[in-house]
């Protein structure tokens, strides 16, 4: 009895400490996809929260939005400055005070003399006088003064600046009003440098410049005047705000490239969260990679194939891939390839696929489940890619920038039901058809024990095994295993070399020496953590680092004439979509629409012989029948 239940914890305790080892994987994968996120605190423009007023919480909500401009329109009843936009829309108890001045000084107070908690942000409180400036203006000072030094920016540089627009006093009375008060300016009025200083901003009705309707970007003429009186503003040192403008994200964009100071909104936080976001959503390359120039001479020939290389952008839908191309200057090597199809990637229990499903697709010639490794429906292994190639004497390397074990590599030497048990799929390579294998290091083998005793198995299957890039570049034999730690393939954001490239290139220059030809698969993994993290700059270094193995491949079709190249994903991720882009200065803008899988067809490029086969649009499953086809294995049943 002792020793049963001596057993039974025994059992347990293996069972826990693998399923938190698995966990612990899981872990360091979500924390590279989905990690803290750094956004700047503080964008390059601020936000004018437009008839705040007409908020359900007026000052608050623009507030909490980081808008550093709050407008509100005011009259004069009863000797109380009431908030509204017309005389009819005044409601009992809805004063400046109320709504306006105390919250902003109680912000100020617990901020310890500042606006905001960043003592960097300024605000200011744009005060519209609907009518009556003479009577408006005495009682809104001693409003004001009822707050020691809150609202005086004259005295105290800390202070919520008080900004009067609408029905004001000329400007050659500046200097009998409080200096505490200042004004919203207008370009059309020539101000003495004294009145100057009263000025907080310039603003003025965009339709004065231009009909645009806030899409696309204005005529070149409109916009040459918009430029001008923005700049006529900063020349006087002055911040500059439409009114009047569209409220939208591409309004906006356009606004923020001509210069203007202040973004004018009625939509405080969905500005916020677009300026948030501005770090994620957009990137510039200053100087872009040098592509390859394909010859062409043996693209969509007839001559014979006797190699395959397929380059899987893990979630790279064709967003991503102009993305990287606005990116990087106008050039990719993807873009060099001429035959263009498009692939559909429904799973079989789901119309947006996972890597599982997708991949094994890809590798099987089969529809699969979400989840699942290179098995049928019903749960049966499927023959892959490299199992029907074998028998030919073809040799395979699959290679990756993420876990060896995870599904995009998997599906091509492994079956199993359920894509997150690593180390069933790890045993599952002991047996396969794969000659080179290069990626991330498991979990499970971050265990000393386990690892060693992986790695003993695989060498008495005539594997040697690798846990440096180096020492695989430098080795000679066709059997190999290389694992990387994460320090190794962090993304490339982050620091990381052209691992992939040089995967690709020593992979391809030891399976070249087998004369009857090879198959591999390299997968740029993190595109697709960037498209789970809604992280552009991730998305676009990761694509660029995968079009760098793109140009390797391209080049070692020409030079052998019987390889053929085909690039595509296992889906999309993300949901990009292309806000703005200028080749000329290597920027690009999106926008993600989820954190997951879409059901987007995805890009086929194809170069080499036969490579115009490829041409069209078809199941993900197309790929391998096309490919096997051209290889000379025998096909399975469709």
């Amino acid at each position: 009895m002792r020793r049963s239940f001596l057993s039974i914890l025994f059992l347990f305790f293996v069972r826990a400490i693998s399923a938190r080892t698995m966990q612990d994987s899981t872990q360091a994968l979500e924390k590279l996809m989905f990690g803290e996120k750094k956004v700047q605190a503080s964008v390059s423009f601020s936000g004018h929260s437009h008839n705040d007023y007409k908020q359900n919480i007026p000052f608050l909500r623009a507030y909490y939005a980081n808008m550093e401009s709050i407008e509100a329109d005011i009259f004069l009843q009863q000797g109380k400055l009431m908030i509204a936009h017309t005389l009819e829309e005044i409601v009992a108890g809805q004063t400046l005070d109320s709504l306006y001045l105390r919250p902003a000084a109680a912000m100020y107070r617990k901020h310890g003399g500042h606006a905001f908690a960043d003592p960097k942000k300024k605000l200011q409180l744009v005060i519209d006088i609907k009518e009556n400036w003479p009577q408006v203006i005495p009682v809104l000072l001693r409003q004001l003064q009822a707050y020691g030094d809150v609202f005086d920016a004259h005295k105290n540089p800390d202070a919520v600046r008080i900004v009067l627009s609408g029905d004001t006093p000329p400007p050659a009375m500046f200097a009998r009003i409080h200096p505490m008060l200042f004004f919203d300016g207008r370009p059309h009025i020539s101000y003495t440098d004294e009145q100057l200083k009263r000025i907080a901003m310039i603003s003025d009705d965009i339709k004065n410049y231009t009909a645009w309707n806030g899409k696309g970007t204005p005529f070149a003429a409109d916009k040459a005047k918009l430029i001008a009186v923005i700049e006529r503003a900063h020349r006087q040192n002055k911040p500059f705000r439409f009114w009047a403008t569209h409220d939208s994200p591409n309004t906006w964009i356009e606004l923020r490239k001509m210069g203007v100071d202040l973004i004018n909104t009625d939509q405080p936080e969905a500005l916020n969260s677009f300026a948030n976001s501005l770090p994620l959503t957009t990137y510039s390359l200053n100087n872009p990679a040098p592509v390859y120039r394909p010859s062409f001479k043996s693209d969509r020939s007839n001559r014979k194939v006797r190699n395959v290389i397929l380059l899987i952008g893990d979630g790279m839908g064709l967003a991503q891939v102009k993305a990287g191309l606005s990116a990087n200057h106008g050039n990719l090597n993807i873009a060099n390839m001429a035959v263009l199809g498009l692939s559909r990637t429904e799973a079989a229990n789901s119309g947006n696929t996972d890597s599982g499903a997708g991949g094994s697709a890809i590798a099987t010639g089969k529809k699969a489940n979400n989840a699942t490794i290179s098995v049928d429906t019903s749960g049966k292994p499927l023959a892959k890619i490299p199992d029907l190639l074998a028998p030919l004497g073809k040799l395979s390397g699959i290679i990756s920038t993420g876990d060896v074990t995870d599904a995009t590599p998997a599906v091509f030497y492994a079956s199993q039901p359920d894509r997150s048990w690593p180390e069933q799929i790890a045993r599952d390579f002991l047996t396969s058809h794969v000659s080179i294998l290069a990626g991330g290091l498991p979990g499970p083998y971050r265990d000393a024990r386990k690892r060693n005793g992986y790695a003993s198995e695989l060498n008495a299957k005539g594997y040697e095994v690798h846990y440096s890039l180096g020492n695989f570049l430098s080795s000679v034999k066709k059997r190999q295993v290389l694992f990387l730690p994460d320090s190794s393939l962090r993304p490339v954001k982050n620091g990381r070399g052209n691992t992939l490239q040089q995967m690709l290139r020593k992979t391809i220059s030891l399976l070249n020496q087998n004369r009857k030809g090879f198959f591999i698969m390299a997968e740029g993994a993190q595109i697709d953590y960037g498209g789970h993290a809604n992280d552009l700059p991730y998305v676009v270094t990761e694509l660029l680092d995968f079009d760098k193995a793109v140009g390797e491949a391209l080049r070692f079709a020409d030079e052998d004439g019987e390889t053929l190249v085909v690039v595509t994903a296992d889906h999309e991720t993300g949901g990009l979509s292309l806000l703005d882009a200028n080749e000329k200065t290597g920027y690009v803008s999106g926008s993600f629409s989820t954190n997951d899988h879409t059901n987007i067809m995805v890009p086929v490029f194809a170069y080499g012989p036969h490579s115009d086969e490829f041409a069209g649009v078809y199941q993900n499953t197309e790929l391998f029948y096309k490919i096997t086809r051209l290889l000379g294995a025998e096909q399975q049943e469709r």
